[in-house]
């Protein structure tokens, strides 16, 4: 892979003069937002070659300074002002979808999902962290409750996440201007929030985020509840999933060696000599009668990019419905849910914004994956359905009361 070191100095300096923000909205009409978005560019590409950051990696040194409280403030603020103008674009008959808050709103898949809407035109707010008042925080917004040392939630806030949901939270004030929400990739996810909760397994490595968690799950459901359109990306799927009262897996070389099979990495890949990695490429079988399949018109789709550990057991007794499957040595894998009682909502396991910024990256290997057209149809889908959402119910702007 090519050394980028010298190109990310160049970034930081040249965002440390701007300003930027890490996943800043696009805008046609704004040369802020113009240099912001070439900014978020370049950091993207930087990180994807220096540190490999990805969804369920650990976090690298430079990540965990990106979530610093004066990185978390800054994308607060920003985050504020956003959601200013996502009120003012649906009262002109635009839509904006939001992007699900992150701590680590420069780690590549966050980025990633921010690049993929801009190319499919979609104008979008990085949305404020969603707040428990089951819980207290500090000034940062951080738990000051609730929260383990491995950084997941405890079975006893895991419950109170799971009973109380978005009640008395913030969320409806801030999705007002909102006509879709998309869940971009991320941390592992506490196992205390699962339907049947589990202990944290005894895993090195791994990265957790508490606050996300319960801001990803309260907004999620808020969602579901109010038949808000939604596309969920690997976490964001397993949220998807948790919130559905799916079973999961932790680990899938855990599961696997307890079934005694070998595992090959199928799903992630291992750092090579250099500490270098990137996305595999999974091949999956989609079923006709989908949602998935009646967006890219195909019964299978080649090299999806992929990088996750942990893994949606069986929706059984759930209301998803399972889209797209692998079989890994032998074992079918889930790759795409739906839940077919909401107008939308989707969830794949894949990664089709790494599809997208690969190529406009001119990354060597884009072509190893799967095809920027296909992938560019999930993002665009949402767009349709996000004014799908707004010429159903104009006056509401985004709050739509409970199906």
């Amino acid at each position: 892979m090519k050394n980028y070191v010298p190109f990310v100095l160049a970034v930081i300096l040249l965002s440390a003069c701007i300003g930027v923000s890490a996943c800043a909205p696009a805008s046609s009409s704004s040369q802020a937002a113009s240099e912001s978005s070439q900014a978020t560019d370049a950091s993207s590409a930087a990180s994807a070659e220096s540190s490999a950051a990805s969804d369920d990696s650990s976090q690298t040194n430079a990540e965990s300074s990106a979530a610093s409280a004066d990185s978390s403030a800054a994308a607060t603020s920003a985050a504020a002002v956003d959601q200013q103008t996502a009120s003012s674009s649906a009262a002109e008959g635009k839509v904006r979808i939001g992007v699900a808050w992150r701590p680590n709103q420069q780690s590549l898949s966050y980025v990633s999902t921010c690049r993929a809407l801009e190319a499919a035109g979609i104008d979008y707010v990085v949305l404020n962290q969603v707040l428990s008042p089951d819980f207290t925080y500090d000034a940062n917004n951080k738990l000051t409750t609730g929260k383990t040392e491995a950084g997941t939630l405890t079975a006893e806030a895991g419950k109170l996440v799971r009973c109380n949901t978005w009640q008395d939270s913030d969320v409806a004030n801030m999705l007002e201007g909102i006509n879709a929400v998309v869940f971009p990739g991320g941390e592992d996810i506490s196992p205390s929030l699962y339907y049947a909760p589990q202990e944290l397994a005894n895993l090195e490595g791994e990265d957790y985020s508490a606050e996300r968690d319960v801001s990803d799950f309260l907004l999620m459901s808020y969602c579901l509840e109010h038949d808000i359109p939604l596309m969920a990306i690997c976490r964001g799927m397993q949220v998807l999933s948790v919130v559905s009262g799916a079973e999961m897996e932790q680990d899938i070389p855990t599961w696997f060696a307890e079934q005694g099979l070998e595992y090959q990495n199928e799903h992630r890949q291992l750092p090579d000599e250099q500490g270098n990695r990137d996305f595999t490429a999974t091949d999956i079988q989609i079923d006709t009668d989908s949602i998935l399949y009646s967006i890219v018109q195909k019964d299978s789709l080649d090299n999806c990019p992929c990088w996750h550990h942990q893994v949606v057991r069986s929706v059984e007794g759930t209301r998803l419905d399972v889209a797209a499957r692998t079989v890994t040595e032998g074992v079918e894998m889930i790759e795409t849910v739906e839940r077919t009682d909401k107008t939308y909502a989707i969830g794949v396991q894949f990664h089709p914004e790494i599809s997208i910024t690969k190529v406009l990256d001119g990354e060597a290997n884009a072509s190893d994956y799967l095809d920027y057209d296909t992938a560019l149809l999930l993002f665009e889908r949402l767009k349709q359905e996000a004014y799908r959402q707004l010429e159903e119910d104009p006056d509401n702007l985004g709050l739509r009361p409970a199906a």
